[in-house]
């Protein structure tokens, strides 16, 4: 007896695409959108290295002797290493929503659910950076007016805002980040293989490494920048860093690009 024949495998047309379409308009149209795709990544990329640029010397060049000086509320004057450091976190700010909104319109096409949580997780810690720039700009005008006023007060209310900035920093890059750029992102990257996988087991072990190490600081098990926390920190670095690096100058894998757009 003759089988019939085995049904023709589906193949699904690119986003956008018309019915009735000519297979060469179909491929014009696929080509452009991994065009654009492409120019996405790298706009990820270059954002992903601008948080390094940004966060990096304004915690360490910026405001380390606001944060690490009890007196420096004292000083009198206003400080313009705090407001440079707070002009720094605000492009900070600026590059962590860009990351999320330059990926998310590939990413939804493996999954809306994800991609949107990658966004959500993004403005959760934005918006803890946000009140920890508020904090140092406060102490900034306190310490502005300070002559006159009692300076135990002074201290006293330089040492809260300082505890609302460490406290923003602990949760925000502390834990959230550990959600969003390394459990959500590195789930989506190692999915849709867009990046080499090697390189998205960073973020799936970097991400849970920051989120206890973060949950732990939480409930004093260990201190807040002790070796425990720093030595967890170091394959999320590598991730974020790495991954900048991977989509500026690489971009997303062809292969892997050309799937995501035929789902």
């Amino acid at each position: 007896m003759t089988m019939p024949p085995a049904p023709a495998a589906k193949v699904h047309p690119p986003s956008g695409a018309a019915p009735g379409m000519t297979p060469a308009a179909r491929a014009t149209l696929t080509l452009a959108a991994e065009q654009k795709s492409q120019i996405l990544a790298r706009l990820a990329g270059g954002l992903f290295l601008v948080t390094f640029v940004t966060s990096i010397p304004a915690l360490l060049l910026c405001y380390a002797h606001a944060l690490g000086d009890p007196g420096f509320i004292l000083g009198g004057g206003f400080d313009r290493g705090v407001s440079t450091g707070a002009l720094l976190e605000l492009f900070l700010i600026a590059a962590n929503v860009g990351t999320a909104l330059v990926l998310y319109p590939v990413l939804r096409k493996h999954s809306e659910v994800l991609s949107l949580g990658y966004v959500a997780a993004r403005l959760t810690e934005n918006g803890f950076i946000a009140v920890g720039i508020v904090a140092l700009m406060a102490l900034n005008t306190l310490r502005l007016h300070a002559s006159g006023a009692d300076p135990a007060m002074l201290l006293a209310a330089g040492q809260t805002l300082v505890a609302v900035h460490d406290w923003t920093f602990r949760i925000g890059p502390g834990v959230i980040v550990g959600i969003g750029n390394g459990l959500i992102l590195g789930t989506l990257m190692w999915k849709t293989r867009l990046v080499p996988r090697a390189m998205s087991i960073l973020g799936l072990i970097g991400g849970p490494a920051v989120l206890m190490a973060g949950i732990a600081v939480l409930f004093g098990t260990i201190e807040a920048g002790s070796a425990v926390q720093a030595i967890s920190t170091v394959p999320e670095f590598l991730w974020e860093l790495s991954l900048g690096i991977w989509l500026l100058v690489k971009g997303f894998d062809r292969t892997a690009l050309t799937e995501l757009n035929q789902t």
